[in-house]
C-alpha cells in the first residue's frame, strides 16, 4: 500500500491524498460504506460502483466468520470474488462486535470466548484467529485485534485494555509474518489506538502505535456514546502524534458534521452504519439538512428528493413518493433512502477534498456544518 498527500489545508490539519492498493486507488478523505455480511445493506454492487461511487467498502470479520464461513470464502477466492467487488475492501478485526456481546463473552489475556448470536455456539477469537480469518477474507486493509472499553470507564480498566491491545498487536504481526497472503496480493495491517477518554493513555497508545511503524493507523474506541466535543478533543490529541505521512482511520464515525470536523483534525478514512441504518428508518441526510421521510409534511411535496444531490434517486423520485413508500412499508423506500444517504456521504467527502485542494477547507467547513445539522 502507498499513500501520497497532495495538499494540506492552511487553516486546519485536513489533507487531500491518495491510497493505492492492489484493487485500486482511494482518494482521501474517504467514507467507506459498511458491508457487514458481504453486502452493503439495501444496495446493489452496481449502485455502489456507478451511482454511489464508493471507492472502498468494509467487511466484518466476526459476521463473515460465522457465515458464510472462511471455507466458503476461501473456495470463492476471497471476499472480492465472492461478492463481485473488484475495488478495495477493509475488514475490521471483530473486536468491536465481541465487545458488544457483553452478556455472552468472557475475556482473558489470550483472547475472547463468545457465544454466536446466530445459533448459540461458542467460539474463541485471539489475535492469531482474527488474522487467520482476515487472511481468508482477503481484504486489502486489515485491522489488528484490539480490546476496547465503553466511555466512560474506570481508569484501571482502560489502561488494562490498552496494554492488552498493544500486546495483541505484536501477536498479530508475528502471525502475519509467518503466514503469507493467500490470493497473490498484499494485505496491509492497521494497528488501533485505544485509551478511552484518558489523555495520558491516548498519548501513550498513540506513541506506541506510531513507533510500531505500520503503513496506516486507526483510532478506535470513539463514537460509543461520548459527547461530540470529547470525540474531537481525543481525535485532535491523537492525530498530533500519529505520523503525518501515513493514513489515519477514525473507526465508526459518524454524522456528516462529525466527519467534516474530524477531516479538519487530520483524519483520512471514515466508516459508519449511519447512512444505511438511518436511511432504512426514513432519515435522509441532505445538503440542506436532515429529513424524516415518515413525517406527514412531505405527503404532498412533489419536489425532488434533494435538488443538490448527486445520486440518480435524488432527481428521479419526489419527497411525496418516498414518504408514501415508507408509509406503505415498501422495501423500495429503504433502498432509495440507503442509496441517497451513501451517495450524499461520498459527495460530502469528495467536496471536502476539493476544498482542501483549493485551500479553503476550514472556512467552507464552518459555513456548511450549521446547514447540515438543520432538521427540515
Amino acid at each position: 500500500m502507498n499513500f501520497k498527500i497532495f495538499q494540506k489545508d492552511p487553516n486546519s490539519k485536513a489533507r487531500a491524498g491518495e491510497i493505492e492498493t492492489a484493487h485500486g486507488r482511494i482518494e482521501t478523505p474517504i467514507f467507506m460504506p459498511v458491508g457487514t455480511v458481504a453486502t452493503v445493506k439495501a444496495t446493489h454492487q452496481r449502485e455502489l460502483k456507478e451511482d454511489i461511487k464508493a471507492q472502498i467498502i468494509l467487511g466484518n470479520t466476526y459476521h463473515l466468520y460465522l457465515r458464510p464461513g472462511t471455507e466458503i470464502l476461501n473456495r470463492a477466492g476471497g471476499l472480492h470474488k465472492f461478492m463481485n467487488w473488484g475495488k478495495p475492501i477493509l475488514t475490521d478485526s471483530g473486536g468491536f462486535q465481541v465487545y458488544s456481546l457483553a452478556t455472552s463473552r468472557k475475556k482473558s489475556e489470550d483472547g475472547v470466548r463468545f457465544k454466536s448470536h446466530i445459533d448459540g455456539s461458542y467460539h474463541m477469537f485471539t489475535p492469531e484467529k482474527s488474522m487467520e480469518i482476515q487472511r481468508f477474507i482477503g481484504a486489502d486493509i486489515i485491522m489488528a485485534f484490539d480490546e476496547l472499553t465503553g466511555i466512560p470507564a474506570e481508569y484501571r480498566e482502560a489502561k488494562k485494555a490498552m496494554r492488552i491491545t498493544h500486546n495483541w498487536l505484536e501477536r498479530c504481526k508475528i502471525w502475519l509474518d509467518k503466514n503469507p497472503e493467500l490470493y497473490g496480493y498484499e494485505q496491509t495491517l492497521y494497528p488501533i489506538v485505544q485509551g478511552n477518554s484518558f489523555h495520558d493513555l491516548r498519548k501513550e497508545s498513540a506513541h506506541y502505535i506510531a513507533d510500531f511503524g505500520a503503513q496506516g493507523n486507526a483510532i478506535g474506541g470513539l463514537s460509543v456514546g461520548e459527547p461530540e466535543d470529547q470525540m474531537y478533543e481525543i481525535t485532535d490529541l491523537v492525530t498530533d502524534i500519529l505520523p503525518v505521512e501515513k493514513p489515519r482511520y477514525l473507526m465508526g464515525v459518524g454524522t456528516p458534521w462529525n466527519i467534516l470536523e474530524c477531516i479538519g483534525l487530520g483524519v483520512d478514512q471514515f466508516d459508519c452504519v449511519m447512512p444505511t441504518r438511518n436511511g432504512r428508518n426514513g432519515m435522509l441526510f441532505t445538503w440542506d439538512g436532515v429529513m424524516n421521510m415518515k413525517n406527514s409534511k412531505w405527503k404532498d411535496d412533489f419536489s425532488v428528493l434533494d435538488e443538490n444531490g448527486k445520486s440518480f434517486v435524488d432527481s428521479e423520485y419526489s419527497k411525496a413518493y418516498v414518504r408514501h413508500l415508507f408509509a406503505a412499508d415498501e422495501y423500495l423506500g429503504r433502498q432509495i433512502a440507503s442509496v441517497h444517504n451513501l451517495a450524499f456521504y461520498l459527495d460530502l467527502v469528495q467536496t471536502a477534498r476539493k476544498h482542501i485542494l483549493d485551500g479553503d477547507f476550514a472556512a467552507w467547513k464552518n459555513s456548511v456544518i450549521p446547514k447540515l445539522k438543520q432538521r427540515l
